[in-house]
């Protein structure tokens, strides 16, 4: 059942990670920088601490006991993290929605299932499988089976994709002015890599995370892991991801002088900031979610392949349901389907894969 409910918990997280961006398209009259850095305060700075308290009452005590390298390294990893979430922009902008997406969320699916396991089989640590893992278990060749088709699967939304973007722009007499393949896909490997730093935060903070998992333990013997332990590592690791989208943020709104877009009487302020408030607390559910899924399945390759593949799924399945893919070619129509299902199918390999280790 832990892996029923891990593959479950995963599919929450992804679906919102999928679709949060939603009511930001409602907000009026605001600016990306001014919309996005209101919302990131709820996504980084107050949801992540209250969902703490609740979980957690002892969660301060926690990090204040924790080393300085703990904590140094965890809020490194959302620093980079954070940029590889600002570079997501510049990629898709350069190669188009499907083909950037694709490109960056399968780079940081792969990297961030399997960088891990290469740095534990160097500095081998208990409870922590290397990369030799994946090559010598019927369950690690199980799970590098759901990664290969994963990643047919993102190549298959990739080419929907670019399919997509060429059939649109053949109705438009100057095409996509901001198409540039080599800067594009630069900024897509950079963007994909860095959005893998999550992952290494979760690895990086994860004694923090044992220690409300003890304490949890203790109270309530024989009830298996504590599904929130991850709760207490979100706090550094999005105060890196907060640092940096702040100061991006912060440079926008004295360049283009959108400060003033805060005062505007013409302006719903509260709808926006409600708006706002709801993106940024779905966004924040996807790793509150991804810690429960994570404590059925471990923070291994499975976890986070899992997460990235949701993502996929959901934002893909958005696309359909709210008729972008509307006028395409038959043969795009089947790529886009075929991509969808291939993802749903490799979402089953890794959750088999789970069963193999018992």
């Amino acid at each position: 059942m832990n892996a029923v409910f891990g593959v479950l918990f995963h599919f929450i997280g992804g679906f919102a990670s999928g679709s949060f961006y939603v009511p930001y398209k409602k907000v009026k009259g605001w600016s990306w920088e001014t919309m996005w850095i209101l919302g990131g305060l709820f996504s980084w700075i107050i949801i992540p601490p209250v969902a703490a308290m609740l979980t957690i009452p002892n969660f301060m005590d926690i990090i204040k006991g924790s080393s300085n390298s703990i904590i140094g390294y965890t809020f490194l990893f959302g620093l980079l993290w954070g940029i590889g979430g600002l570079t997501y922009g510049l990629g898709v902008r350069y190669l188009g929605v499907s083909l950037g997406s694709s490109i960056i969320l399968g780079l940081s699916m792969v990297f961030g299932s399997l960088m891990p396991s290469i740095y534990y089989f160097i500095y081998p640590t208990t409870g922590k499988h290397g990369i030799d893992y994946f090559f010598t278990s019927n369950a690690g060749l199980c799970i590098l089976l759901g990664l290969a088709l994963c990643v047919l699967g993102v190549y298959l939304c990739g080419k929907a994709g670019v399919s997509k973007e060429r059939h649109l722009a053949s109705f438009s007499k100057t095409g996509s002015s901001d198409y540039n393949f080599g800067l594009g896909i630069t900024v897509a490997i950079i963007s994909g890599i860095l959005s893998a730093c999550f992952n290494f935060g979760i690895e990086a903070g994860k004694p923090m995370a044992d220690v409300a998992n003890v304490l949890w333990k203790a109270n309530h013997p024989e009830q298996g892991e504590f599904l929130y332990q991850n709760n207490v590592t979100y706090i550094v690791i999005l105060w890196g991801g907060f640092t940096t989208n702040f100061l991006w943020c912060l440079y926008l709104l004295l360049k283009n002088k959108t400060f003033s877009e805060y005062t505007k009487k013409e302006v719903p302020k509260m709808r926006n900031l409600l708006l706002c408030a709801l993106a940024g607390t779905t966004w924040y559910l996807q790793f509150f979610f991804y810690g429960m899924g994570e404590s059925r399945l471990g923070n291994g390759a499975s976890s986070w392949i899992l997460h990235m593949a949701f993502i996929i799924l959901i934002s893909n399945a958005w696309g359909i349901l709210l008729k972008e893919w509307k006028g395409v070619d038959r043969v795009t129509h089947r790529s886009i389907i075929a991509g969808i299902i291939t993802i749903i199918l490799s979402i089953c390999v890794v959750g088999f894969a789970k069963t193999l280790e018992n």
